[in-house]
């Protein structure tokens, strides 16, 4: 294993209580620490390990250990601050599907989730060596390891023999196992964090004596703000800064801090993580900018050699409004208003325009962090301690990249059922897209990826940071709307009409009323009132009628939400917020939201006090109002759905598959794209139906095959086929229609001669049957992993772009969403009078190419284009696959950053 190797195979985790521990292989080198680790542990500790405490063995178990690495064999440890605390290995049977299992954890760190830590990498790489079952011997009486056993979540069995037990665990990945990961992993995480959002003590290093420097800024904020903890500035030419004390070191302090800012040049960070971390600091707070890759590098390691959490660097800060704690180390203009929304960014402009918006609509802020240029703490924690930390109720990120999204998704699914969860879908544009031959990737933009990602997990994505406000004004103070039907009241017609279209254009729908709602209208509202849908009340009505209106029109079935267009006039004192005592009543009808369109607002969004308790957003625009009721019905009908599953499906040999991929990239170090027989047997180990073919090379060859494969009508295609070939049409690489063996071969000949030294032969088909053309692919994105691809095919799909995308595995609700989003879509239910496609086998190709893409690490793309859809049948015409040589990664292991 090389140097670059060896780094990559080092990961860090954190264990139950919140301290970080490095996971890698046994070396060599390692023998002294292992016998060590065995040479503390108790006698009794001895015997449960190895059923006997001689020392010899001890020492035997190490020399084991350290022994150069063998197929179906691995060792991995645990090590803290150099100190090597549990190791955990196996050792494949004859069988090589099963292995054995043992793990020792050194005396005084049990019940901290070491040996659990350690199995769970251990289940990963078993599984990526084909390992479907881990066995272990243990003693009866040794009740921790059979308990860890039985917490994996996953599928053990016990056999009794005397005082011993055998284990035996299988090793299937399923959502029992990920769940409990995940429950182990979130509290895990919540205890990392305690130190930066709950410290007991806090020092800012590089407070300067003038005004204008950040740290001097951040220490003012802490100050003013009533942080309720020890406080100390660390400045080695001033005893004193702003009244707080200050000491030449963070080793000088009297109380070692749980948190310390470090605001010093990018070139002493390094030294001073590295003496912070040595004074026992448990989290860092890096407000400055400009790291070099070494410094950078740095700095993360003496926060992983130390288990320091790190915010930053290069960013605005984190604060925690708990008034029990009042923490907030920022260098924002304003503390932000205690309240229930989190906050975390990466950009700390966005940050400031949000804590504003949010303080000034009544929300408030429970905790905030900027997350920079996002070294360790991200999105994903910041979630999980919002989940946990009974204060939120509403969360908004604004994230510029993903470091895990498929993690990031998961957690976002659980916390998004208990809260809104709220972004800003920044980098939509295709300047991000990349550069790309096929017509999956040319369709994969970065916008569609972020989107997939966005609309699966539940998240609420808006375009901007006020359009993000409007909606977290709704969603903060109004129920969810049961659907899409906006009943809307309105003083002046004219301000009618503006909603009337902001709700069109939002796809919104406005029901007429029924003649008898109608009727129960004109008895409350003045002469002259039109009751239709928008309901214009006239100039006229008074407070008393509107509010009897509102009433009646919240009351009628068939309605969702009730949008209030309101324009002062001089009549009746009907006058911008005395309008709003209209609503005095509503709070009896709180299942339906109420929002209201005041066009001579001077803020873009407001929350208005209602009389009987509670608050009423406010829009200056109809837009705003129509684009805040859309993401809230969407939000709504995401959490009506239960939670999607995978299919199982039949007829998959992953094995197969598996070797097809080995044996393409084998001597091919730079990938490629498959030849149609490799790519032909690659779709059938899933299973994917494809029109009949043969492959020729010859004129004479072309002709037998074409006999074979004529269909009743006699029609052939035939196309040619050299490596990089992608767009036959464009290429004119394609022959239709062909009958008889005349036509036959001279297609080829007429190939042959115009591709002379590039064809190397050609694939031969019958014509396919008449039905709709569409398209299906997968672009794999190094980030967010594989994305399926679906929508109108033929020639014209990159023009056409009618796509839509979702990230693998397809759960059902996915596969269904991708065959209802496309603009193509009502051809395919027949509602154009052509009759429904088979539906089942277009979810089936969809499903198929998705396991295939969660498979296959290797595979970059795959393009399907055309697949026929016909009313009893569903076929791949043209395929086209591109591998490359990657590895799988483990979405869901417990690491950091």
């Amino acid at each position: 294993m090389t140097d670059v190797e060896r780094n990559r195979a080092i990961v860090h985790a954190l264990l139950a209580d919140g301290s970080t521990v490095c996971i890698r292989e046994v070396r060599p080198g390692d023998h002294a620490s292992l016998k060590g680790l065995y040479d503390g542990m108790s006698a009794g500790n001895l015997r449960l390990r190895f059923f006997g405490a001689s020392r010899r063995v001890a020492e035997q178990a190490a020399d084991r250990a350290c022994a150069p690495r063998r197929p179906g064999c691995r060792a991995l440890l645990a090590e803290a601050q150099g100190r090597v605390i549990g190791l955990a290995e196996y050792v494949a049977g004859g069988d090589s599907k099963s292995a054995e299992i043992s793990i020792a954890v050194a005396d005084g760190l049990h019940h901290r989730g070491v040996g659990t830590l350690l199995v769970e990498h251990l289940i990963s790489a078993a599984r990526a060596e084909g390992i479907t079952t881990f066995t272990a011997d243990a003693l009866s009486e040794n009740r921790e390891v059979l308990q860890l056993f039985a917490d994996l979540g996953l599928r053990t069995a016990r056999h009794f023999e005397g005082p011993e037990v055998r284990c035996t665990v299988e090793l299937d990945e399923d959502e029992t196992y990920l769940s409990a990961v995940e429950t182990r992993g979130r509290a895990a995480d919540v205890a990392s964090l305690q130190p930066l959002l709950r410290p007991d003590a806090i020092a800012v290093v590089g407070a300067g004596r003038r005004p204008g420097s950040v740290g001097r800024a951040v220490l003012h904020h802490l100050r003013t703000g009533g942080y309720t903890g020890r406080l100390f500035a660390v400045n080695p030419r001033a005893t004193s800064v702003m009244g707080v004390l200050s000491y030449p070191s963070v080793s000088a302090l009297p109380k070692v801090p749980d948190l310390v800012v470090l605001a010093i040049p990018a070139l002493a960070l390094p030294a001073a993580a590295e003496e912070c971390g040595k004074a026992g600091a448990r989290a860092l707070l890096v407000v400055s900018s400009g790291l070099d890759r070494d410094q950078a590098q740095a700095l993360l390691e003496a926060c992983r050699t130390y288990g320091m959490r790190l915010v930053g660097p290069n960013c605005l800060g984190v604060s925690n409004t708990d008034p029990e704690l009042s923490l907030d180390a920022t260098f924002a203009a304003r503390h932000p208003l205690p309240g229930s929304a989190g906050v975390a960014v990466q950009s700390g402009g966005v940050g400031i325009a949000l804590l504003d918006g949010l303080s000034r609509l009544g929300i408030g802020v429970s905790s905030f962090a900027s997350l920079g240029d996002k070294f360790d703490v991200s999105g994903n924690d910041m979630l999980q301690w919002w989940e946990s930390d009974g204060r939120t109720d509403l969360a908004v990120l604004h994230l510029e990249s993903f470091g895990n999204p498929l993690a990031f998704s998961r957690t976002a699914r659980r916390v998004t059922r208990g809260m809104p969860l709220l972004t800003v879908d920044a980098g939509r544009t295709d300047a991000g897209r990349r550069a790309a031959a096929s017509h999956t990737a040319a369709a994969a933009t970065c916008r569609m990826t972020r989107q997939a990602l966005f609309t699966q997990a539940g998240i609420t994505a808006t375009r901007s940071v006020g359009e993000l406000l409007e909606t977290a004004a709704l969603m903060h103070s109004q129920p969810l709307p049961a659907g899409t039907r906006v009943a809307i009241v309105t003083n002046a017609g004219g301000a009618g009409v503006l909603a009337a279209d902001a709700c069109a254009e939002a796809g919104l729908d406005l029901p007429q009323l029924t003649p008898v709602a109608a009727e129960a209208l004109a008895e409350v509202l003045p002469n002259g009132a039109t009751l239709g849908n928008p309901v214009d009340a006239t100039a006229a009505v008074t407070e008393e009628q509107l509010s009897d209106c509102l009433d009646r029109v919240m009351r009628t079935p068939g309605l969702d939400a009730v949008l209030l267009a309101l324009v002062p006039t001089a009549v009746a004192e009907a006058t911008g917020d005395h309008l709003i005592r209209s609503l005095t009543g509503f709070a009896r009808h709180r299942a339906k939201p109420v929002v209201a369109v005041r066009l001579e607002q001077d803020l873009p969004v407001r929350l208005l006090p209602v009389p009987e308790g509670g608050t009423v957003p406010s829009y200056a625009e109809p837009a705003a109002a129509a684009r805040a009721l859309t993401h809230a019905a969407r939000r709504a009908a995401w959490l009506s759905r239960p939670a999607g599953t995978i299919p199982e499906l039949p007829h998959v040999d992953t094995d197969r598959a598996h070797a097809v991929a080995d044996t393409y990239l084998a001597p091919r170090t730079d990938g490629g794209w498959l030849e149609p027989r490799a790519c032909a047997e690659l779709l059938a180990c899933y299973g994917i139906p494809q029109l009949p073919w043969e492959w020729a090379e010859t004129e004479e060859d072309a002709v037998i095959a074409a006999e074979r494969l004529r269909g009743p009508d006699g029609r052939i295609v035939m196309k040619a086929h050299w490596p990089g070939l992608l767009h036959k049409s464009e290429q004119r690489a394609i022959h239709f229609d062909l009958q008889g063996d005349s036509q036959v071969r001279s297609s080829f000949r007429d190939l042959e001669t115009r591709f002379a030294g590039l064809m190397t032969g050609v694939v031969v088909q019958p014509l396919a049957a008449r039905g709709i053309e569409l398209f299906a692919g997968v672009a794999q994105d190094d980030v967010f992993g594989p994305l399926v691809l679906f929508g109108l095919g033929g020639t014209a799909t990159e023009v056409l772009a009618d796509h839509a995308a979702r990230l693998a595995p397809l759960t059902d609700h996915d596969v269904h969403d991708l065959i209802t989003a496309p603009r193509c879509a009502p051809l395919l239910f027949g509602t154009h009078g052509g009759g429904p496609v088979d539906l089942e086998g277009l979810e089936q190709i969809l499903l198929r190419l998705s396991r295939m893409a969660s498979d296959l690490p290797q595979l970059a793309e795959a393009d399907f284009n055309p697949v026929l859809a016909t009313a009893s049948a569903v076929t791949v015409l043209d395929a086209r696959v591109r591998l490359l040589p990657r590895r799988a990664v483990d979405p869901y292991l417990r690491r950091l950053r």
